[in-house]
This record gives C-alpha cells, sequence and structure tokens, in this order.
C-alpha cells in the first residue's frame, strides 16, 4: 500500500476576487485553486494586473475572497473571527513587501522585534532572538543603525529579519527584489532561499524576476486572474 500524500500546508479553493471602482465591479481573482507544499519555495509571476498581489494577499488574510476558502492546515481562514485571523496573521506568517516598511526612528534590532513585543515574552529574549535573526541575514554589526543608515539591501534584509521573527510556518515576498540593483536583489533572493532550506519555513514569492523566478522549486503563472500553468 503507497503512503498517503502529506496534507499541503496551504490550499487555495476556488478563490474569487471583485471590488468596486468607478461605479463598476473589477474582478482581479477568478476561480483560482493552487496547493502550497510545506517547506516549499514557491515564485508567482505574471505580468502587471494578473493579480499576484491580491492573492497574496489573501493568502496573508490582509483580504478577503469575494469567493472561495483558503485553508491552511486544513483550518478554513476565512472561518475564523477576525480576532483569531489577527493572531493568525502574527504568529504564522511573516511578510516581505517591495518596500520594506521599517519604523525610521527605532534601530534595526528594534524593527526585527515589533512583531513579538505583543506578545507577554521577555523583552531580553526577544532582543536576543532578534539580534540571532540579524545576525543569519548577515547584519550583525549593524544593529543599533536606523533604517536611513542603512544600504537599500540592508533594509530589506532587516525586514526579512522582522518576517521570521514569529518563526512563521509562511513567509510571503511581494516583489522583495523589484526596488534594488540586480547585484542586490540577487543576493536578496540567495538569501531567502538558503533561509528556505535551512529553516524549513515556507516562501511564496511574487517576482517579475525571470531569472531569479527560475531558482524556485515551482512556478506559479497568473494571467488575468487565473492560474495559466504550475
Amino acid at each position: 500500500m503507497s503512503n498517503p500524500q502529506p496534507q499541503p500546508l496551504v490550499q487555495v479553493l476556488d478563490v474569487h476576487k471583485s471590488f468596486p471602482m468607478g461605479g463598476q465591479q473589477v474582478t482581479a481573482l477568478r476561480g483560482v485553486s493552487f496547493d502550497i507544499g510545506r517547506g516549499e519555495f514557491l515564485a508567482i509571476v505574471g505580468a502587471s494586473g494578473a493579480g499576484k498581489s491580491t492573492l497574496l494577499q489573501i493568502l496573508g488574510t490582509l483580504d478577503h475572497p469575494t469567493d472561495g476558502r483558503v485553508l491552511f492546515d486544513g483550518r478554513d481562514l476565512f472561518g475564523l473571527p477576525e480576532d483569531e485571523q489577527a493572531d493568525f496573521r502574527n504568529k504564522q506568517i511573516g511578510f516581505v513587501f517591495q518596500f520594506h516598511h521599517l519604523l525610521p526612528e527605532f534601530t534595526a534590532l528594534e524593527n526585527v522585534c515589533l512583531p513579538a513585543l505583543i506578545q507577554n515574552r521577555p523583552r531580553a529574549d526577544i532582543e536576543a532572538e532578534a539580534a540571532s535573526l540579524l545576525k543569519d541575514v548577515g547584519l550583525e554589526h549593524r544593529l543599533r543603525h536606523k533604517p536611513g543608515e542603512l544600504s537599500g539591501g540592508e533594509q530589506q534584509r532587516v525586514a526579512v529579519a522582522r518576517a521570521l521573527m514569529q518563526r512563521p510556518a509562511l513567509v510571503l515576498a511581494d516583489e522583495p527584489t523589484g526596488n534594488l540593483d540586480t547585484h542586490t536583489g540577487e543576493a536578496l533572493f540567495s538569501l531567502l532561499r538558503k533561509l528556505n532550506r535551512e529553516r524549513g519555513t515556507t516562501f511564496v514569492i511574487v517576482t517579475h524576476n525571470d531569472k531569479l523566478s527560475s531558482q524556485a522549486d515551482r512556478i506559479v503563472r497568473m494571467e488575468d486572474g487565473t492560474i495559466a500553468g504550475s
């Protein structure tokens, strides 16, 4: 008897998304369905307006589907109350965006600590973990620097460390290299791949860069709000 296939970490089931714009309904997603495996490094590609960022927002529960379901470990995320969704988002999802969204008045260490500070963990433990993460992304010498004192690539690495602070099962990255030069972008992508392999964290990366997406375990192509290929 063959062994049963392990349950995917995420199952996207016939997800639709529409929203009003200029007196009309605009459809961003049209019946999207696919799975994300545990520990997978998945790239989502497609032209602007294909629905990639909308899909990522829904995966992270930052937006709700108009119809359809998203299961995480078999649990229907949009069947949860808002407060449970917020708790899930804080503990299970890490976000990395094209623009790092670091708080300029805080140091790199303080920015990385932020996701954990809303929980009742000892601050010394939080800071020790944040410092370890910054070391993992090559910034152990920049703990006390503020974002304005860091290069673009360093700022984005701080954002990666922050995304990993809660030891999330899933990291969602929306064009994380889009605001960086080619060399720095490739270095950051290699870092994400390294963290994926070493930690077993699942990564879903939206990117326009074919050279970078080719390094993923799998590529999901989107076109006009649908999955065009995987």
